[in-house]
């Protein structure tokens, strides 16, 4: 999200940004690999801009006022449960719950230990494994079955403050994609994908003394009530700004 102009409602203004776009969700390779992975036209990012500087403090307040802001109503795409489709959020929020999710990751080595622990081979293949099922996802390989089976025996090799990145949590996304996903047999394909979303919705700068780059991002995971036959309904988002 990007500065916009003044305004009052929860002392901050929002603008739609149309013109903003996300080059890694279009290009050719991540939209084929979308397709393979039962994902396209599933994942969509849209840009808002805000007036004042962001206080991680005051996320809810800051939230909130996101989903009243009469630019954001009519704008604000959300992936309709009932009929698959994309639709306008349409109305005003009732009520919000906004959970920080850690973003601190700044390489890819972050999967190395995938290589290390024989997960995956020094080929890049995934290693395979005797199917499983952990509801709803069919478990044909050593990646799903370290993203997903907490008893399994090398789970263990991203602790939990791993799986809570956000940098984790869009590799897994990609991983166990869709209902009709076609898994892939290597793991560049995650890899280069995951790199190249991130780094579309990640800003960094170099710190001015130290020279270290260093992410400036907050990133959340909304859930957005709406009410609908007097009862709130949620809806999920993440968000970035």
């Amino acid at each position: 999200m990007a500065a916009g102009e003044p305004g009052d409602l929860g002392g901050y203004y929002f603008r739609f940004l149309p013109q903003k776009t996300f080059p890694s969700l279009s290009s050719p390779d991540t939209t084929s690999r979308l397709r393979q992975w039962s994902m396209l036209g599933r994942i969509k990012a849209q840009a808002f801009g805000f007036d004042q500087t962001f206080q991680a403090y005051r996320k809810d307040d800051f939230v909130m006022a996101f989903f009243k802001d009469p630019n954001v109503i009519p704008n604000l795409q959300l992936l309709s449960d009932s009929s698959g489709q994309w639709i306008t959020l349409g109305t005003e929020v009732k009520k919000i719950e906004a959970i920080n999710v850690p973003c601190t990751q700044l390489s890819m080595s972050f999967f190395n230990r995938l290589y290390d622990e024989d997960i995956v081979r020094d080929s890049g293949h995934i290693v395979k494994c005797l199917d499983s099922f952990c509801d709803p996802f069919l478990i044909s390989d050593e990646l799903r079955k370290v993203l997903l089976v907490e008893d399994s025996e090398k789970y263990e090799i991203f602790r939990q403050p791993d799986r809570e990145e956000f940098l984790f949590c869009l590799f897994k996304h990609l991983c166990l994609g869709g209902s009709l996903c076609q898994y892939e047999d290597v793991l560049n394909p995650y890899l280069e994908t995951t790199k190249l979303i991130y780094k579309d919705f990640v800003s960094v700068r170099k710190h001015p003394q130290t020279k270290k780059i260093q992410i400036t991002s907050s990133v959340f995971k909304v859930t957005a009530y709406v009410s609908m036959r007097g009862n709130l309904q949620p809806n999920n988002l993440v968000t970035s700004f």
